[in-house]
């Protein structure tokens, strides 16, 4: 029987029908575990996207809550030095400047230090100032307000205002309860802030009414700093401060809960947004800071957000991998059943072929021909003394002798460069410890392991000239296993080792003109699978990144560890970016180095595709930290005036559109103060330019004492000058401009005197231009000056 008979029946043990069955079976098997993987990667990725749009929301989301509890700080930072820098503070005014602070804020106050011995006069006074009786009380444990008992000093509510008005706890004392009285005693030092323990708010609404109060100290000029003169306080609900401007709990796509874990009582959870969560493991934490206090902070998906990322894409894989399945199992079975009709044609030719078979067999030609059309490749059988006995036509052509000239005439050891030959016949004397010839020498290096590599040796033409051939010998045996001769296989590599020679001396190339370029040159490649490194990597790049090069040749994950924390994000986002669209990559960056500290990099490359479907970058990169050092330096000073040392129009100018871009977003106040110094030609005139200098430096130190840190102070040019005041209306601002015009009026500048200056205030009107809101600015100052200079005049309506 033959071959082909024996294994159709090994494939077919039962029937012919059943193989084809199976096989089809197998397939469909095979495609249901191949679907199966598809779907589960095409389920990972969804999830991976999933995971990658709630980290972007969690991030925003922390981002918003971070910048309004720095925003609280800032507002009673403000306050704190709007009484440090006043001697006095009226009601009215401090109603005026605290108002426009309110927004995501219950309640301001200010609360006097007050002595025993002043107790019955400040209450009196205050009663006075409040037109209302006043008395400084303690709070019980069930609430009730009751008069203060005696103790050396009081912290008692003056003044407060708050988003409602009625039942002000005015005469409070703050160290008559002792969660309010440790809080004072945190934030007693100058400078310093504090906040409480959650606490129960006084005539808050009750939504609001568990919250946190927070206190700066404030300490007058040249009094020491023995104890505060005072305290000013906020109080902040959480709910108001963090649920304002977010969408309803139902339509939120995150779960947001604020934790606050120092209680005595364990984990108080200061907010919860009440989004249903999504039944998904994810979960964002972080840290909040709020005065001298941590909160814990928990982002969650919710179920919305769940809703509004939904994917059918692994139910399509599962449906269209199936169908595909069942159409290859059937076009499976239809060529294996006509396979096995044609094993049976195939059994049948083969005993009509088996006596050609047997004739060829024996017939000495058909080796010759093989031999001879091996035309490129030297075949050379020898005796046992290497006298050769057979020599093809690829050794005619390769050597230039003809077979007649060689076979039983030369041995094969005629054929290799004589001094080689004794080299290698002397080292292997060396290493066995006898005398090797040269023509055993030639045999025992090639045959002294079965199946060894072919060595490489020089061989010697019949003209003379030499070439570079790999030789395989092996030796021939005979029927009982003996040895009767070897035969050669030399393959000429002369043409490839040029090549070899030829890329070496241009790697060397390479690396010498590396080595002259500022910065590094490399290759990047970056896998499927998320892998990366660096297959070539110039000297300059160890420069860049303080890392071995050899270890980025393996993995390019060191690399990324020496980016800037704050940078390293939008660099890999550029990355993706690049390999994605396979456009060039440009970024600037930082590192932070172990030896060269903080640097900035500048990088190009151009992505194409690798041979194994990589993307693989070419480029450089270069040191740009000096250059970057001189431009931030250039921003300084183009924002900067040098005369007087606050922001130019440059900068008002870009701060101004920042913020009504801001207003019409935000649906914010804002309002600006234009001043003119008058008659300050005449200055310049009467005592030169050098005294006009130091009264518009004078007058810039002045006023930028009494501004908030919100507002924006700049120098238009001349005697010109504007305050930018964001989150304030007119009459806020107005307020304002009347504070700045007393503080000018009683500035008296040495070799000048008293200098005034004429102010004129607008608000921002929604849908306004800046042009507009300054020319109405500018208005004001010119009816102040035809009204007799030194005042302040309000837009018209």
């Amino acid at each position: 029987m033959s071959k082909y008979g024996v294994r159709a029946k090994v494939f077919g043990l039962f029937s012919e029908a059943l193989s084809a069955w199976a096989v089809a079976l197998v397939a469909l098997v095979a495609g249901a575990l191949l679907t199966a993987a598809l779907a589960i990667a095409a389920q990972t990725f969804y999830k991976q996207q999933l995971r990658q749009r709630f980290e972007l929301l969690a991030s925003e989301r922390y981002s918003r809550i971070a910048e309004r509890f720095d925003d609280q700080e800032q507002r009673l930072d403000g306050l704190r030095r709007f009484f440090s820098y006043s001697t006095e503070i009226t009601g009215r005014e401090f109603d005026g400047y605290v108002k426009p602070l309110l927004h995501r804020t219950q309640a301001y106050s200010w609360a006097p230090r007050v002595t025993a011995a002043q107790r019955e006069a400040f209450e009196r006074q205050a009663s006075g100032v409040l037109g209302q009786p006043y008395q400084i009380r303690d709070q019980d444990m069930q609430g009730v307000l009751q008069p203060a008992t005696p103790r050396d000093h009081y912290y008692p509510v003056l003044y407060s205002q708050a988003a409602s008005q009625p039942g002000q706890p005015y005469g409070l004392d703050m160290l008559g309860q002792a969660l309010r009285q440790t809080t004072l005693q945190r934030a007693g030092a100058p400078g310093s802030m504090a906040v409480s323990a959650p606490l129960d708010m006084l005539n808050v609404e009750p939504a609001y009414a568990r919250g946190l109060l927070m206190v700066a100290p404030v300490f007058a000029e040249g009094a020491g700093h023995a104890a505060p003169s005072g305290f000013v306080m906020a109080l902040l609900s959480m709910r108001q401060l963090i649920a304002e401007g977010l969408p309803a709990a139902v339509d939120d796509n995150l779960s947001v809960r604020i934790l606050d874990t120092s209680g005595s009582n364990g984990q108080e959870v200061l907010y919860d947004s009440q989004s249903p969560i999504a039944p998904i493991p994810m979960v964002s934490n972080h840290l909040l800071h709020l005065a001298d206090h941590h909160y814990q902070l928990a982002i969650r998906p919710s179920q919305a957000f769940l809703q509004a990322n939904r994917s059918s894409a692994a139910q399509g894989v599962v449906w269209l991998g199936g169908l595909l399945s069942l159409l290859l199992s059937a076009l499976l079975y239809s060529l294996f059943s006509q396979r096995q009709r044609a094993l049976k044609l195939v059994e049948q030719r083969t005993a009509e072929l088996r006596v050609s078979e047997q004739s060829l067999r024996g017939t000495h030609n058909q080796l010759r021909s093989v031999l001879d059309a091996a035309t490129q490749v030297a075949i050379i059988a020898t005796s046992l003394k290497g006298v050769i006995s057979t020599f093809n036509a690829g050794a005619e052509r390769m050597l230039g002798y003809s077979a007649s000239e060689v076979m039983g005439c030369l041995d094969l050891a005629e054929l290799v460069q004589t001094d080689e030959l004794s080299q290698r016949a002397h080292a292997l004397s060396v290493r066995y410890g006898r005398d090797i010839a040269g023509g055993q020498a030639l045999f025992a290096e090639t045959v002294r392991e079965a199946g060894g590599e072919p060595g490489e040796w020089t061989l010697v033409r019949k003209d003379g000239s030499q070439l570079f051939a790999n030789m395989l010998v092996t030796a021939v045996l005979d029927e009982q296993g003996l040895w009767v001769g070897y035969l050669a296989i030399c393959i000429d590599v002369t043409e490839r080792r040029r090549v070899h020679e030829a890329l070496a001396a241009r790697d060397q190339l390479l690396e010498k003109l590396s080595a002259e370029v500022p910065g590094g040159i490399y290759q990047y490649c970056l896998y499927a699978d998320g892998r990366s490194c660096f297959p070539y990597a110039s000297q300059g790049l160890y420069e860049i990144y303080e890392v071995d090069l050899q270890l980025l040749r393996e993995d390019a994950t060191r690399v990324f560890e020496r980016i800037h924390p704050d940078d390293l994000e939008r660099v890999r986002r550029s990355v993706r970016y690049s390999a994605e669209h396979l456009s060039p990559w440009r970024e600037e960056y930082r590192v932070i180095l172990p030896r060269a500290g903080l640097r900035w990099v500048r990088g190009e490359a151009t992505p194409e595709i690798g041979e194994d479907g990589c993307t693989l970058w070419h480029g450089y990169l270069t040191d740009v930290s000096d250059p970057k050092s001189v431009e931030e330096e250039l921003r300084t000073l183009s924002i900067t005036d040098v005369l007087t040392g606050i922001h130019n129009r440059r900068y008002f100018q870009e701060r101004l559109k920042s913020e009504l871009e801001r207003a019409q977003r935000d649906g914010l106040e804002l309002a600006v103060i234009m001043l003119d110094i008058d008659h300050f030609k005449r200055i310049n005139d009467e005592f030169g330019h050098a005294v006009g200098d130091h009264v518009l430096r004078s007058l810039c130190q002045h006023i930028g004492q009494r501004l908030r840190r919100s507002d924006v102070f700049c120098r238009l040019g001349g005697e010109e000058f504007m305050v930018l005041c964001p989150g304030s209306d007119a009459e806020q601002a107005r307020s304002l401009a009347l504070e700045l015009w007393q503080g000018v009026r009683g500035l008296s500048i040495a070799g000048v005197g008293r200098v005034t200056a004429s102010f004129g205030v607008a608000g921002w009107r929604p849908g306004e231009g800046a042009d507009s809101l300054l020319l109405r600015a500018d208005a004001g100052v010119y009816a102040a000056k035809q009204a007799g200079r030194d005042r302040v005049e309000v837009e018209l309506p």
